[in-house]
């Protein structure tokens, strides 16, 4: 096979195979906001006991990012992901058996945050980083990221379907028999550990000179501060968006088609930021996003919640809700190369969770003590706009160039 074929299969197949890790990882974890309500109803628990085991699974998974993708840099990304797959696969058998909060928190939380970090979009997308060219890098990022988000409307109306049908711990074992499948993607992305070492003859920069490098620049932590809305947002819509809309009287699977019209219109959306970002400066772009999210839930909460408006929300939100990963993880790329890109994004992506974190257990919280979810919304308005305007001063210039040896 000639070298040039050879260079276009590693990306193409390592593109297919890490899209469908993502799906699932993703899809599965989208799925998750449907068991809150039933769930905690079946076993007498408050929304705080579901809440805070997802939003704990956000924030360990946020934590054990960078180390996920700095083992994946050194040892290859499918060795993280098989381990990925396994951990998913684990405690999501777990949840199906738990009645203890505690048991919950330990499968819900730890498991499957610790599964995320080694399977999930942060992983796929430092592994394709690595082996697209720089002009193409932002192109096949958005790709990724849109392939991925397919999850969200597949995999949650099978949810939706096995909670109905068979209760929510037999569709818990059933899922978890579907994460089996992230292990097969494991063998697509081995790639060549010589494929992420500096190419060209071009010198290497050290891991410690790039973290260095970041720590002192100002437009990574902007970077890293905006990324905490992101997280604030999803998080928080996709676990209790189905029991809000329960709540203001919708039937029960308004929320599973609304998560899924979310994930639909996260394809095209995501595909399209990551288009854009090849032809346009990736910080307006990211700002806008922000300020359209904050528009857009606005919007939703000041008018009633009926099904038009659900519909109307769900696609605008479709459309701004993975948008900024491609955009972001570009970002770090273009400012410190693809070296290190993964290791450098799970710290940015970090702030992502902590944000999810919040948004999740705040909800839940809040839900419990107040028997409200408004003052989450409108936190989600305010932070909006805050990460639109930390955006626009970011520089998006190379902050590293290799020394001369």
């Amino acid at each position: 096979m000639s070298a040039l074929a050879k260079r276009y299969r590693l990306p193409v197949a390592m593109i297919a195979a890490g899209a469908m890790s993502a799906l699932l990882a993703m899809g599965l974890r989208a799925s998750l906001g449907l068991y809150l309500k039933p769930m905690s109803l079946d076993l007498g628990w408050g929304r705080e006991v579901f809440a805070l085991a997802i939003a704990l699974q956000n924030l360990l998974w946020g934590a054990f990012q960078p180390f996920s993708a700095g083992i994946a840099e050194k040892f290859g990304t499918g060795r993280v992901v098989t381990v990925g797959g396994v951990l998913y696969a684990t405690g999501l058998y777990m949840m199906a058996e738990t009645t203890d909060p505690l048991a919950f928190h330990f499968s819900a939380g730890l498991l499957i945050g610790m599964a995320q970090s080694g399977c999930a979009i942060g992983i796929v997308l430092s592994a394709v980083g690595r082996v697209l060219p720089e002009e193409k890098r932002s192109f096949g990022l958005g790709l990724v990221t849109a392939l991925g988000a397919a999850g969200q409307f597949t995999v949650v109306p099978i949810g939706q379907v096995l909670l109905d049908r068979y209760g929510w711990s037999t569709s818990f074992l059933l899922l978890s028999m579907m994460a089996l499948g992230i292990i097969l993607c494991a063998v697509f992305l081995r790639s060549p550990i010589q494929s992420m070492t500096a190419v060209g003859g071009t010198p290497e920069i050290a891991l410690s000179e790039t973290l260095r490098s970041a720590s002192r620049d100002h437009s990574f932590w902007l970077l890293t501060a905006g990324f905490f809305v992101c997280g604030f947002h999803v998080a928080f819509i996709s676990v209790h968006l189905p029991a809000f809309l329960s709540d203001a009287g919708l039937p029960p699977e308004t929320g599973a088609w609304s998560l899924t019209l979310i994930g639909l219109f996260n394809v095209i959306g995501s595909f399209t930021a990551g288009v854009l970002g090849d032809k346009f400066p990736k910080k307006y772009l990211l700002s806008t996003l922000y300020a359209l999210r904050a528009i857009a839930i606005l919007l939703f909460i000041i008018f009633p919640i009926t099904i038009p408006s659900v519909i109307i929300f769900s696609v605008l939100m479709g459309l701004l809700w993975l948008s900024t990963v491609p955009l972001t993880s570009g970002l770090v790329a273009s400012m410190f190369g693809a070296r290190y890109m993964g290791t450098l994004f799970g710290i940015v992506f970090f702030s992502h969770q902590i944000g999810s974190f919040v948004g999740v257990w705040m909800g839940g919280y809040l839900y419990d003590t107040i028997g409200s979810y408004m003052p989450v919304w409108w936190a989600g308005i305010i932070i909006g706009l805050l990460s639109a305007a930390l955006h626009l001063p970011i520089n998006e210039r190379g902050v590293l160039q290799p020394a001369n040896t």
